[in-house]
């Protein structure tokens, strides 16, 4: 007897040309939806994320800019007798420093404050043109008061807008401790003895600090405290 030999099974042409079935498609499109969207999340998160940390690096270049200012309004602190050196009345922080652009002009008044402006309440900061006389300097300190509460259209145009604040603190340091620059015990700093300075350069405390508060929600937040020590009568405090 011969033994048959089985051939393997032969597919024919139609076999061969068969298609996806309908359940095959469906479930590659499911498949390849999944992938497209999971790809949008992770592009969609990293765009966030970076908009988000530009957003921060630009509010932090601004808050350390102004802060800079602030040091450098305070490094220039000019005391002249029968003037105010510095004063802060819980709104509005004014000082005297000497002109930053040619000195020998004299001196201006700076102002520090927060206001209400397009339903925030942002820091900003104005300096008056340069004044050589006392009545140009008291004309100028009286300026800077009504412009932190109620600023005319020409001195608005002198301030600049800095980034919004939910709130700020001053202290001086002040025998050996700091208190707040609105207190009795700060008031009376400048009865001390000048040892051998001159009235209004013996007002100026022995150091400042300020502290602000950025709002929630802002890309930076929290509060940020800046020293600043008298060069004259500081030493090495901090």
């Amino acid at each position: 007897h011969r033994r048959k030999v089985l051939s393997p099974m032969r597919q024919t042409p139609s076999q061969l040309s068969r298609g996806f079935t309908l359940i095959e498609l469906l479930v590659a499109i499911t498949i390849m939806s999944l992938i497209a969207l999971l790809s949008w999340r992770g592009l969609d998160g990293m765009v966030r994320s970076q908009a988000n940390t530009r957003e921060r690096s630009d509010q932090l270049v601004v808050v350390q800019n102004a802060l800079a200012q602030w040091s450098s309004d305070m490094d220039a602190l000019l005391p002249v007798d029968n003037t105010q050196p510095l004063n802060f009345d819980g709104q509005v922080l004014r000082l005297t420093r000497r002109s930053p652009d040619q000195p020998e002009q004299g001196m201006i008044v700076v102002a520090w404050a927060r206001r209400m402006s397009n339903g925030t309440e942002p820091w900003l900061r104005w300096q008056s043109p340069p004044v050589n006389t006392r009545a140009g300097w008291n004309e100028a300190w009286l300026r800077a008061a009504q412009w932190a509460r109620t600023p005319s259209s020409s001195e608005a145009q002198r301030e600049t807008l800095l980034f919004p604040i939910s709130d700020w603190q001053m202290f001086y340091y002040v025998g050996g401790a700091w208190a707040n620059a609105q207190s009795s015990t700060v008031r009376s700093f400048a009865e001390q003895d000048s040892g051998g300075l001159s009235s209004a350069a013996a007002s100026i405390p022995e150091g400042v600090r300020m502290q602000i508060t950025l709002p929630q929600g802002q890309p930076i937040s929290g509060t940020i405290t800046q020293d600043w020590v008298n060069p004259l009568l500081g030493g090495n405090k901090s």
